[in-house]
């Protein structure tokens, strides 16, 4: 039996965004006043681990919501590219359901294969640089515990990789709340478990926008 390290990959809280659009990889992106305090929720409930390794996506917003987490353990935030958001060819415009772009006949050839998919970064090598990235941390952390902040989609598609399902899905059935955490269980670099917790769900259930998040 190898030793006993656990991952936790955090999504960032809620993101200022009034101009309602799908962010995706822009800066200048940063937490609302909410999703400082969604942070610091999330800090909370770690407040008690081993947590000996924090790194993040480099985007602004990730980079804040791990903030608290390395303060009160003092560690410094860590960078991971391989962490960020996804690339996506709608990032920049509104889009939501129900708002007629993914009707519109002008965006069709991008959307025609769900699959890949045809608008953005391919699921696969999604799975592959975030399966990377947990790696990595569980090396730093080794026989202790380690946090990746990263975004949505990114963490949805290594949770389902992981558990040899489909990455193409339905992304409104994404079982990844605003500064939930996702955390993998290593018995040695083998995963024997994955946890689900999300510490900011009473400040989510107050924020207008967490059913519509863009870009997250």
């Amino acid at each position: 039996m190898g030793s006993t390290t656990v991952v936790h990959v955090l999504r960032h809280g809620e993101v200022y965004n009034p101009e309602k659009i799908l962010y995706g990889r822009l800066p200048g992106y940063r937490l609302s006043e909410l999703g400082v305090q969604m942070a610091k929720a999330a800090a909370q409930a770690l407040a008690e681990r081993n947590v000996t390794h924090v790194v993040a996506s480099p985007l602004e917003r990730a980079q804040q919501t791990a903030e608290p987490i390395a303060a009160q353990f003092g560690l410094p935030v860590g960078v991971d590219e391989r962490l960020i958001e996804s690339a996506n060819w709608f990032e920049g415009k509104r889009v939501s359901p129900g708002d007629g772009s993914f009707r519109d006949p002008r965006n069709w050839w991008v959307l025609r294969d769900p699959v890949t998919p045809s608008w953005g970064e391919a699921y696969t090598v999604i799975a592959e640089r975030m399966f990377a990235a947990v790696h990595a941390a569980r090396v730093a952390a080794e026989g202790r515990e380690a946090v990746c902040v990263s975004h949505q989609l990114p963490i949805w598609t290594l949770r389902r990789y992981v558990e040899h399902k489909r990455l193409w899905h339905d992304p409104r059935k994404r079982q990844c709340g605003l500064a939930s955490l996702t955390s993998f269980h290593f018995d040695g670099a083998k995963i024997v478990g994955i946890g689900y917790t999300e510490p900011a769900a009473h400040l989510v259930a107050m924020s207008p926008t967490a059913r519509t998040a863009k870009g997250a």
